[in-house]
């Protein structure tokens, strides 16, 4: 059984993984969720928000055994704090999540993509440290196979995403690499188009690359299945 730590993507919190926990708690893990800063409850104010301060946040969570799992933007802060001190965890787990290549930010990474459709609901703040996603569009975008109580529930809990984490790169991910590395692709997935996760995946080895067939929110698609997917990768 093994301790999980549960790192959100943009603009969500610890509260996404609300049916997930349960679901890897019947399984016996031990499942835990964090807010990144300046996410969900954590009061660090948006300017002030860095990417090594989400690797910071991630580290101070995490113990020798711990399984990270993040999820889209959330690669970036699991490989970051992977890259600072893997020793602090014992695998990485990106569900389609952005894997970070070194000298690339994550904003140049997602324009690689064939697709991009994010871009038409990003919603950038005035002050052009932050941006939103359009309300009428994100539906669509982050939960299109979702219950309908799920997505009125994450909708109220939406925040800004702080800019500085998506524009900074990483100068080498080879510490990170060193440990081991699973990835769940969503093939139903209506915000990393699902032929990206393909390529980001396309040198990994098979046995590390799980697919679910749904959209871009399987914590609450389908949160059994994807405790399931967990376990199986944690238990080998």
């Amino acid at each position: 059984m093994a301790d999980v730590l549960l790192v959100h993507g943009s603009c969500h919190g610890a509260w996404c993984w609300r049916d997930l926990i349960p679901a890897l708690t019947a399984l016996g893990h031990t499942p835990r969720a964090i807010d990144l800063p300046g996410h969900g409850d954590d009061p660090t104010p948006v300017g002030k928000v860095t990417l090594r301060s989400y690797a910071d946040a991630v580290l101070a969570a995490c113990a020798t055994d711990t399984v990270v799992v993040g999820h889209s933007m959330g690669g970036y802060a699991i490989t970051a704090a992977a890259e600072i001190y893997p020793q602090a965890m014992s695998r990485l787990i990106y569900l389609c999540a952005y894997v970070p290549e070194p000298g690339i930010t994550l904003a140049q990474m997602r324009m690689r993509a064939p697709r991009h459709p994010l871009l038409p609901a990003i919603r950038m703040a005035d002050d052009r440290r932050s941006f939103t996603i359009d309300p009428d569009m994100v539906g669509q975008l982050f939960y299109n196979d979702c219950p309908d109580e799920a997505v009125a529930f994450a909708l109220s809990r939406l925040c800004a995403q702080p800019l500085s984490p998506n524009n900074t790169a990483l100068e080498s991910t080879d510490r990170a690499r060193t440990l081991p590395r699973s990835y769940i692709r969503c093939t139903d997935d209506h915000t990393i188009p699902i032929e990206f996760q393909v390529t980001m995946t396309q040198d990994w080895p098979v046995e590390d690359v799980y697919d679910i067939p749904t959209g871009h929110s399987p914590f609450f698609a389908d949160p059994l299945q994807l405790a399931q997917m967990i376990d199986r990768i944690v238990e080998g």
